[in-house]
């Protein structure tokens, strides 16, 4: 009778032990993995959410940029962390949702690998060209490219990049031939842009909009199928070629495994850190889309996007090993 006293105890003890690391979440730094490089729109979004979001959930909240293979190195990374809402993943749609049909082997799963937690936003791709620049209009661009094919570039931040194929998609519906010119980023792309190394790029908004607003970059056409509330004046692609429209959308996600709990934790600290107006402005004035996406609905999103982009893949011919 003793022993099985002793027994019960001890799993009591177990019990209540896990009960109290459960209740304890987080007791520690939570890691916010960017898999891209600085000044993208993930991690313009990840340091302006990290200070408030830790404020909410009782932790500090550190952004890591784990950049490689279009964001395959950081994703992967987090597929194989540790199960415990430590480490989680703050993305944009092309990780997810290209790499899988542009890499053979991206070595993530993007639905079996991750339990997506939370939409925070999408924002539309800017082509731009520096002051003085003969480019002006998407017109423009399209006479210059048919007069000279092959000759005019355009760069991006990095093959496969929403960036890059947005440009392949303007190839095929105006009818050009733009030359691809990949860069380590979205930084290094704006960088020669500035320099006049290179007549034109595809930026994400935020990446770009500061510079557009302090009159260093020319704003051609945006990428969304409306007009965008953070700078209106800009005419999208789609008021000319209406085919053409592709956004970035930021997501947080963790790796599979990770507890209900935790999830409802940081799901309830994100609700919380989006409703303060001073996290909101921040980022509309970034050029972000706020309009809510349920996280039940996240994951057929992600589904969606998934299909979409393979066809836009195999058109454009990029492959990556």
């Amino acid at each position: 009778m003793y022993k099985k006293i002793v027994a019960l105890l001890f799993f009591l003890g177990i019990a209540v032990s896990f009960g109290v690391q459960a209740q304890a979440y987080p007791n520690k730094p939570i890691s916010l993995i960017v898999p891209q490089a600085a000044g993208g729109t993930n991690d313009i979004v990840a340091r302006l959410i990290a200070p408030a979001f830790g404020e909410v959930i009782g932790a500090s909240v550190v952004v890591e940029n784990r950049p490689g293979a279009g964001g395959n190195i950081g994703t992967q990374s987090v597929a194989r962390a540790a199960k415990d809402g430590y480490t989680l993943l703050l993305t944009i749609n092309s990780a997810q949702a290209i790499n899988p049909s542009l890499y053979k082997n991206p070595g993530f799963d993007p639905i079996n690998d991750f339990v997506p937690l939370y939409y925070i936003g999408a924002t539309p791709y800017v082509l731009v060209s520096p002051p003085g620049s003969p480019y002006k209009t998407l017109a423009d661009v399209v006479a210059a490219a048919k007069k000279r094919p092959g000759e005019l570039s355009y760069a991006s931040a990095g093959n496969g990049t929403i960036s890059h194929l947005l440009g392949a998609m303007l190839n095929v519906s105006a009818g050009i031939e733009m030359q691809h010119i990949p860069y380590k980023g979205v930084a290094p792309a704006i960088n020669d842009v500035l320099g006049g190394q290179v007549p034109l790029a595809f930026a994400s908004l935020p990446s770009a909009l500061n510079y557009i607003k302090a009159g260093k970059l020319q704003a051609i056409a945006i990428s969304s199928a409306k007009r965008s509330s953070a700078a209106p004046e800009i005419p999208t692609i789609a008021e000319t070629y209406p085919d053409c429209v592709g956004e970035v959308w930021v997501a947080i996600f963790a790796p599979i495994g990770v507890s209900g709990d935790v999830v409802k934790k940081v799901q309830m600290a994100m609700d919380k850190t989006m409703s303060k107006s001073e996290v909101r402005e921040k980022l509309i004035a970034q050029g972000l889309d706020l309009t809510p996406v349920p996280t039940t609905k996240l994951s057929a999103l992600l589904k969606e996007e998934l299909a979409k982009w393979v066809k836009i893949v195999k058109a454009s011919g990029a492959q990556l090993d």
